[in-house]
């Protein structure tokens, strides 16, 4: 791979669709390939899931559902991979697609505006990023499920299909958006999916393993890189509390990036939860249950929008090194 290679058809397009996220957001009322992948995954969990054996036909269903993504858009950039003027425009939209930095964020500040306003709103709102019942949720709660959120997706909905995307290119990064999603609409431990959505969740986490912890650093990299503020804790603090309370999670993953974003607030995520009727309890993390204010939100996003950059700016560098050694 050359250094022209390097450049137009993997750093281009990374950087075009990861602006167009940036500046966009998820384009409503235009054609998505996720929602494609949810009404497919709808149709084989309501022709499978039930009877015998469902353990083995959720796995044949998650396995056969990514493999088929992969393999199709692996032949669709090998068809296109000579001609530029395809190549990149598809690969750039297929990336922009992928992420969900803008629409996170925009979300998050829309909870903590609403809430502000009444816990009705605030309620409503959220119920828009998060899988828990919210119904009975209070205004602290609200908040709080927003600040996890943000930091689990950061890793979920951004940092993770960048990394698929460095090591595999668009096949990778639309693979991963399949994992994804079958683990957001299958991968739960209830009595519906417990069984037949095993796979899809174990394999989430396994795709998730590395990126989620790089997106722990990513935050205390952007919070040690923020300007304009006192910092309270430097990194090697934040990184032992984040090693400390990541792992204690109910999910291999999830802990920590919220870890990281918890202990720069010096805030307490997790408790109770109520999913489809029924009470989770999460660990908690961090030991200081104060009092959550718009003020935490602002530089919540703000650290996962700098540690997106950070992502892009270490991929393409990355990339240029590699590209220029093999060039010479």
């Amino acid at each position: 791979m050359d250094l022209h290679v390097t450049i137009f058809c993997i750093i281009i397009p990374l950087l075009i669709g990861w602006s167009m996220d940036m500046m966009l957001g998820d384009p409503e009322g235009l054609p998505h390939p996720i929602v494609f992948f949810g009404k497919w995954i709808a149709y084989w969990e309501k022709l499978l899931n039930h009877g015998a054996h469902l353990i083995l036909k959720g796995a044949l269903t998650a396995v056969c559902s990514i493999s088929l993504t992969f393999i199709i858009i692996w032949f669709l950039m090998k068809g296109i991979s000579h001609y530029e003027f395809l190549y990149i425009p598809i690969t750039s939209i297929g990336v922009f697609y992928c992420l969900a930095g803008h629409t996170l964020r925009r979300e998050v500040r829309l909870t903590f505006e609403a809430v502000d306003e009444s816990i009705e709103r605030g309620r409503a709102q959220v119920g828009r990023i998060v899988g828990r019942d919210t119904a009975n949720l209070s205004a602290q709660e609200i908040r709080t499920a927003a600040l996890e959120t943000l930091a689990e997706n950061l890793s979920d909905g951004v940092i993770a299909p960048l990394f698929w995307y460095a090591l595999l290119g668009l096949p990778g990064i639309m693979a991963y958006k399949m994992v994804n999603t079958l683990d957001s609409m299958i991968g739960y431990q209830n009595e519906r999916y417990k069984q037949f959505g095993c796979w899809a969740a174990h394999i989430d986490d396994i795709a998730n393993y590395i990126p989620a912890r790089i997106s722990a650093v990513l935050i205390l990299l952007a919070y040690n890189c923020h300007i304009g503020f006192r910092r309270r804790k430097g990194f090697l603090e934040l990184w032992a509390f984040t090693r400390k309370f990541g792992p204690q999670h109910a999910s291999p993953n999830s802990g920590w990036p919220e870890a990281a974003l918890a202990g720069i607030l010096d805030c307490q995520f997790g408790g109770s939860h109520n999913y489809f009727g029924k009470v989770f309890y999460k660990p908690h993390i961090g030991t200081n249950p104060r009092y959550l204010n718009t003020e935490d939100m602002l530089l919540s996003i703000h650290l996962v929008w700098i540690a997106e950059i950070l992502a892009v700016l270490i991929i393409s560098t990355t990339y240029l090194l590699a590209g220029w050694c093999l060039s010479i």
